[in-house]
Parts: C-alpha cells; structure tokens; sequence
C-alpha cells in the first residue's frame, strides 16, 4: 500500500542500511509493478507527491518514505490499452 492505494507489486526486496548523513538505520522497499493506460494518471499523481505511507502486509513494514529512485519501461501511456513496468525505490524519510 502506497497512502493508501493498493499496488500489486512483483520481485519486491527490502533493505536496512545506515544513512551517511544521520548514521541511523533506515528501510529502503525495491519492486516492479505495472501501470495500465488507465491507471497512469493516477499513479503519476500518487508519485508526484514523493511522501508516501508505505505498508507492507506480508514483512509487516509501515514507515514514512520518499523515493530514492524511479524508472518506467514505458514514457507514453496516454495511448488506450498499453501497460508500463514501474521500479520504484522507496527510502525511509528520517
């Protein structure tokens, strides 16, 4: 769950890592998942607020996180009926 929306996410992983700027331990969430013509706008909406409410049921993670990295396979999905593979790095805000 990204604030609330439901993502269906695949070859998602975890990581702790220390921050070089605060030397605490933070979270950091990498998956794919994919975006149809259809739910484009929205998702590009839900990503450009970067402060997320991330929960993640099956790990029992929840934290505050902004995104560390971002790529999409796909730039146009204005065209009906296309589907993009989303990556999104998720970083634990401090």
């Amino acid at each position: 769950m990204i604030n609330d929306r439901k993502i269906h996410a695949f070859d998602y992983k975890e990581e702790l890592f220390i921050d070089p700027k605060s030397k605490k331990e933070r979270h950091m969430s990498k998956f794919f998942f994919h975006v149809t013509s259809a739910s484009y706008h929205d998702i590009t909406t839900l990503l450009y607020t970067n402060d997320f409410r991330i929960e993640v049921a099956e790990t029992n993670l929840m934290m505050n996180a902004e995104i560390a990295a971002y790529s999409t396979s796909i730039t146009n999905l204005y065209d009906e009926n296309q589907v993009g593979k989303f990556y999104l790095e998720l970083m634990e805000q401090n």
